[in-house]
């Protein structure tokens, strides 16, 4: 989500409009004179590409190589702007194909950030050995509506995009489906199946963050409080500090840079803003990307020079990360974290001394957002997925890394739910995964995700698994995902 919240770290359609605020249903927009397309969609002789392109409103714009007998597509779908009001116009939603084959399962991946565009398989899909169906979250460009009317970008509509995708898709990939995600697109993963819990027969959301109740910092707190030994905590701690205290001598070079590469701060309004945010945001970056062993390379704040500072807050933050430009490309983030995620807040009382500004409103994702686009927090919105989790949810699994910021307020069950699952890996950070969880669970993890997508009475599904024909995907390797950060 970027800067921490730029790391994350990080809803209806039936498929008929059946009666007024109801939904459009996938060829809304596309007349009465798609009959002949939609046979050669349905058609398991016809190539994929032509199948894929005889949907109505879907466009193949590329197809790349891959070095593996998969095929993969870029593609473009006609969304509606507002599936609750059709009529109010439509956008171009970017998603991505990974063709293995009609006779396998198909994982549906929710980014939750922009769409990469090179071929990669998340877990899931080198689990079940399975095809891929990427979407990227509305309102990262370019899948955003000209203009854009902010308050359609929020949890409700972008399910209601993964809905619309994948009943389109069904006509094709008939197999069962599973839906995963990391991060904000764990996240999203898990919000698809509160609105539509029968689309796919399993989740698999990875660090997810659950963020009920933004008045409540504790939890936070408490995690940078015990994560990782008392050593590597005292000098994260103290070369956090000593960032602030050297701002004289190191924040002119911070600003230099920025202007040497093009950046502004318009949205954060003065570089001495943004570094001060980019400084309290390095402790939670280290946490979320490193591990225990990293902190032998925590500089020492007394003894380290202005060189040695410097180098480690960028290789730790980026020093441009708080620019008009990089924060641009997160818009779409910070505006609903600001509307309906929520951000998180911990103590940095060790600090106040040498903080110039209001520690919680340089913190709240609105700062991140630019001042044109106003927000209005709606409190319930987290709360109704949270009870949908405890009470309700089905087959759904969260992999969460035991030292990562993001997971110290998970999604937890509850008496509703059924056949669904936490595991949490030891000393794991961001890219914790199945692969990573200790022998025992993971075995029980990936024979869970086999029996969801149906290969639990096949007597190959074992070894599928840990295929890597494709370079695997993790949660750190997409765009979205490897720059997502706190604006911590």
């Amino acid at each position: 989500m970027t800067t921490t919240l730029r790391r994350l770290l990080v809803s209806a359609l039936l498929i008929p409009l059946l009666a007024v605020g109801g939904l459009a249903s996938p060829a809304f927009a596309e007349g009465r004179d798609h009959v002949a397309q939609s046979d050669v969609a349905a058609d398991p002789n016809a190539d994929i590409k032509a199948r894929l392109a005889a949907i109505p409103g879907m466009t193949v714009t590329e197809e790349k190589p891959t070095t593996t007998g998969h095929r993969y597509f870029l593609l473009t779908y006609t969304q509606p702007i507002d599936h609750f009001h059709p009529w109010l116009g439509t956008f171009q939603q970017r998603f991505s194909v990974l063709h293995r084959g009609y006779d396998r399962p198909t994982v549906f991946y929710t980014n939750g950030y922009t769409l990469g565009t090179n071929p990669s398989r998340t877990e899931p899909t080198r689990l079940v050995d399975g095809n891929q169906v990427s979407i990227e979250y509305r309102f990262f460009t370019p899948s955003r509506p000209d203009p854009a009317d902010w308050t359609k970008a929020g949890i409700r509509q972008a399910a209601a995009d993964s809905h619309r995708l994948v009943t389109a898709l069904k006509k094709i990939y008939q197999r069962e489906w599973l839906s995963t995600g990391a991060s904000k697109g764990g996240m999203s993963s898990t919000y698809y199946r509160r609105f539509y819990p029968d689309d796919v027969a399993g989740t698999i959301a990875y660090v997810a963050p659950n963020n009920t109740d933004v008045s409540d910092d504790a939890p936070y707190t408490e995690f940078f409080q015990n994560v990782g030994t008392p050593e590597c905590r005292a000098a994260l701690n103290a070369v956090q500090r000593e960032l602030l205290v050297r701002r004289d001598r190191l924040e002119p070079r911070f600003e230099a840079d920025n202007k040497t590469a093009g950046s502004t701060f318009n949205v954060l309004r003065t570089a001495d803003r943004a570094y001060e945010g980019s400084v309290l945001d390095v402790v939670w970056g280290f946490w979320q990307y490193s591990m225990a062993s990293d902190c032998a390379k925590v500089p020492v704040a007394a003894t380290a020079t202005d060189d040695e500072l410097y180098k480690w807050f960028d290789a730790q933050e980026g020093v441009t990360t708080a620019s008009d430009q990089a924060l641009a490309k997160y818009t779409a983030y910070y505006y609903q974290a600001a509307t309906e995620l929520g951000a998180p807040y911990f103590d940095v009382s060790y600090l106040k001394d040498l903080l110039h500004y209001d520690y919680k409103e340089l913190y709240a994702p609105r700062a991140y957002v630019p001042k044109e686009i106003p927000t209005a927090f709606n409190p319930y919105a987290m709360r109704d997925i949270d009870r949908w989790v405890k009470r309700s949810a089905e087959r759904i699994m969260f992999v969460y890394g035991g030292n990562d910021p993001w997971g110290a307020k998970p999604f937890e069950l509850g008496w509703g739910s059924e056949d669904s699952y936490v595991y949490t890996v030891p000393g794991g950070n961001h890219g914790s995964n199945i692969g990573k969880l200790p022998a025992a669970e993971s075995a029980e993890a990936t024979a869970k995700v086999l029996e969801w997508a149906g290969l639990a009475d096949q007597a190959t599904a074992r070894s599928l698994v840990g295929t890597q024909q494709i370079p695997p995907f993790g949660p750190l390797d997409e765009e979205g995902q490897k720059l997502e950060r706190h604006p911590l």
